[in-house]
């Protein structure tokens, strides 16, 4: 049988790119100039990866299960897990103290609410990062940014602010601070160069542990 692709983008690039996104779709990268006869001959060595992976993809959708925010439900924050309150008679709307605790009150907002907290719990705490790691390893960035990303966890632009997902916020700290290198090292390579991932390589020698952590969870980093 064919391999399916669910979506193929043409472009300047010289190699052929496979990802399986998280509706297990296959979307294929290719240069202009290759013809789909050619593709499909090069990318059915690849048939095995790929369904491979779409399945990993189809489980850990059907294993993860929405929030539903009730009493006793746990949610992650840096990585580890702490269970959610919900008290009647209480003056805090939210909080956090060892768990969530949430006013009965608002319990129709509590996802706006969670989403809130996380934001600037992420703006703190990944500022601190990216200080942290400049200062040791001489980067300048300039402002950032916390977004509402789905898919992307970071991201630098060309006058060198930089962009995170709050979920992000709810990974262990090493994965926040994985992240947070990758970006600091685009403000100096802008392309993902032999050069750059060296450069990334040695300032974070576990980084191919913690890319490959986040690529088989990060499908949990959510409250939706």
């Amino acid at each position: 049988m064919d391999i399916k692709i669910d979506m193929l983008i043409r472009s300047k690039r010289r190699s052929i790119g496979l990802e399986i996104n998280d509706k297990a779709e296959l979307i294929v990268r290719i240069p202009k100039y290759i013809s789909l006869k050619n593709l499909r001959k090069a990318i059915e060595p690849r048939k095995a990866w790929i369904e491979k992976k779409q399945a990993i993809v189809r489980e850990n959708n059907s294993n993860y299960n929405p929030k539903n925010f009730e009493e006793g439900e746990e949610f992650l924050y840096l990585g580890k897990k702490y269970k959610l309150r919900i008290i009647k008679d209480t003056e805090q709307i939210f909080h956090f103290d060892n768990e969530f605790v949430l006013s009965e009150k608002y319990k129709v907002k509590a996802k706006a609410l969670f989403i809130y907290w996380y934001k600037q719990q992420a703006g703190k705490i990944i500022l601190e990062r990216a200080k942290y790691f400049s200062a040791l390893h001489d980067f300048n960035f300039g402002s950032i940014k916390i977004t509402n990303a789905a898919k992307r966890w970071g991201s630098c632009t060309g006058k060198n602010n930089l962009n995170f997902a709050w979920r992000l916020i709810l990974a262990p700290p090493e994965i926040v601070d994985s992240v947070v290198v990758h970006e600091l090292v685009h403000t100096k390579i802008k392309s993902h160069s032999k050069k750059f991932w060296n450069k990334v390589y040695k300032i974070m020698p576990e980084y191919p542990a913690y890319k490959k952590w986040l690529k088989e969870n990060g499908y949990l980093l959510n409250i939706e």
